[in-house]
């Protein structure tokens, strides 16, 4: 069995971007959720599952194309009732598995730089002394990116069954307050998310700078 198994968040409102689809916009020629499936594929995760509402295959064939990158299918769920925040989303993903690897890969669908950003975590995991409960990346400021992380799953589900209501509602601080969390300052390309119609912008046109010769 892998010893690491991945969360894709995918089921946000994202009003910042008029309710539209994130993790299907375009930047470097493939759909945002593409680069964190085929980012948690390279670390060799499964199972992996996408918290999220499933796009219909007809509609947008990119989303099988995302899952044919991975040795097995992805999966799908969803908390309930919908738009219940981030760890809602994280505690549907941990119930929906009958057993899971000792870690945990829990990645937004958002992120441009998902496949660099997934390497550095599994390269720097392995340094964690043994008492430490999981690893995320930190922005320029040293600000924790908490979904873009490695959790052990265990600690995940002590945390979450801590919670009232499965986690709707509640932060990601909540969920990991009682862990220990160790921390690595990663580049902006790494940790920069698309929230708004101008990030998104900016990640097509660095993509496309890092493509010109």
């Amino acid at each position: 069995m892998s010893t690491l198994a991945a969360i894709l968040l995918a089921g946000g409102r994202a009003t910042r971007v008029d309710g539209a689809a994130k993790p299907l916009f375009d930047v470097g020629g493939r759909t945002l959720l593409r680069h964190a499936v085929e980012a948690a594929a390279a670390a060799g995760a499964w199972p992996v599952t996408i918290v999220g509402p499933e796009p219909h295959a007809d509609l947008h064939p990119e989303v099988a194309v995302a899952a044919a990158s991975i040795p097995t299918a992805v999966t799908w769920t969803r908390e309930q009732p919908p738009f219940g925040g981030p760890v809602a989303g994280i505690v549907a993903a941990l119930e929906s598995w009958d057993a899971a690897p000792e870690w945990t890969l829990v990645l937004a669908t958002d992120l441009p730089g998902a496949q660099a950003a997934v390497a550095r975590l599994v390269r720097d995991l392995v340094l964690l002394p043994t008492d430490t409960d999981g690893l995320c990346l930190a922005d320029a400021r040293s600000r924790p990116q908490w979904l873009i992380g490695v959790y052990r799953t265990a600690a995940l589900r002590r945390g979450a069954a801590a919670l009232p209501d499965r986690g709707h509602g509640a932060s990601v601080h909540e969920l990991l307050d009682d862990l220990a969390i160790a921390t690595v300052v990663a580049p902006e390309g790494e940790t920069a998310d698309v929230d708004t119609w101008e990030d998104l912008t900016r990640a097509r046109r660095r993509f496309s700078e890092e493509e010109t010769p």
